[in-house]
């Protein structure tokens, strides 16, 4: 197929609430939804999870956009390829910038799919036509309100809770809501906020019985996560840390994880996604899902890479009333009993919704062929 077109719309949408972690809160969330076009007119979706701010990593929705204008389209546009395992190598020569290559990547995996009559779950080697997800709950302003909130959660029957926590809020807080539910999987996210001086302190979550603890420790750490998980039975899961099978393979290595959570815009995509799959599969390392509060095209994207088998553990795909009034794709995606039923239609098996994308969308640039160049609009 021949990369005709891609348009980049810069998109805001309002959450339903503000969500909190250790890095602080957020509301309204700008984003770049990316549409790819093939010679024959078909149209393949994807989405960049970068922030607005540089808390979760270095990239932006400002430097994506420079990114997916300046370097990565003129790359792509009016090319030949004939698996999206090529843009990958096609990107190969560009340092980093994993968001935004995973947002022209994830498009044209659609595509391509589209093109093939295959939902992308099958396109990946997906095996699931339900996949288990969690939830996860911002930093509370105390113990009481986050057992309430998570007592809200679990009536709705979502198979894992998450809770952000940074120092001042964890322990009580952890303690408070196992207590109030001795039986359900729980999960601290630490999103980085503590060191190695606070080992003593994150040794007090072995009492809880936790899935894990994630990325406890500094965003571009892997020896000191090896040395906490050795002084505590918690089992690590590391999240900012991976952003390539080759971290993933270190870590894995030197024993600084047992579990991964895979975020498809901070590995680069479902191409690299694969490969950390098919790695931690051989190696017995379980996998689940992170989310980065996606509009519902990165969130059917993230349903589609679930259905891989070694994705084991609930992830972080809620449906998409948990997050917005209104999504952007038919039908929303949907969470029952704490299962979200795989689409059947062919590509993200979701149908973006253009009257929904238009009234959210705040400008649009595209990058055709015929132009070796863009225009905006």
């Amino acid at each position: 197929m021949k990369i005709q077109e891609i348009r980049m719309r810069h998109m805001e949408m309002r959450m339903k609430n503000p969500f909190t972690t250790s890095f602080g809160t957020m509301q309204d969330k700008p984003f770049l939804l990316i549409e790819v076009k093939d010679e024959e007119g078909n149209s393949g979706w994807g989405e960049s999870v970068a922030f607005q701010h540089p808390w979760y990593a270095e990239e932006t929705v400002g430097t994506n956009a420079h990114m997916i204008r300046d370097i990565l389209s003129p790359l792509l546009v009016g090319k030949e390829i004939s698996h999206p395992d090529e843009v990958s190598e096609i990107f190969g020569g560009i340092r980093r910038n994993n968001m935004a290559k995973s947002a022209i990547e994830g498009a044209v995996w659609d595509l391509y799919a589209k093109r093939n009559k295959m939902t992308l779950a099958e396109a990946l080697g997906g095996t699931k036509d339900k996949i288990d997800v969690g939830i996860s709950i911002g930093v509370q302003d105390s113990a009481e309100d986050m057992v309430e909130t998570v007592r809200g959660f679990v009536g709705e029957g979502y198979k894992r809770i998450k809770m952000k926590i940074k120092p001042g809020a964890d322990i009580s807080i952890v303690r408070a809501v196992r207590e109030a539910f001795p039986d359900v999987p729980l999960m601290a996210d630490a999103n980085s906020a503590y060191t190695l001086d606070d080992t003593d302190l994150l040794k007090q979550l072995d009492e809880f019985n936790l899935t894990m603890i994630e990325q406890p420790l500094a965003h571009d750490d892997i020896i000191d996560h090896a040395e906490l998980q050795k002084a505590i039975e918690t089992p690590v899961c590391l999240d900012e840390s991976i952003h390539s099978l080759e971290d993933v393979k270190k870590a894995v290595e030197l024993g600084s994880c047992r579990i991964i959570n895979v975020k498809i815009g901070r590995v680069g995509g479902l191409t690299e996604s694969k490969k950390i799959h098919d790695y931690c599969m051989e190696k017995g390392i379980p996998l689940w899902c992170g989310g980065m509060l996606e509009s519902g095209i990165g969130r059917a994207h993230n349903v589609a890479l679930t259905t891989l088998p070694n994705f084991i553990l609930p992830g972080d795909t809620a449906g998409s009333s948990r997050y917005w009034e209104e999504d952007i794709i038919e039908p929303e995606v949907v969470a029952v009993d704490g299962e979200i039923t795989v689409p059947t239609g062919y590509g993200i098996g979701y149908e973006p919704d253009i009257a929904k994308i238009e009234k959210y969308t705040v400008d649009q640039e595209v990058f055709a062929a015929e132009t070796s160049g863009s225009s905006r609009g």
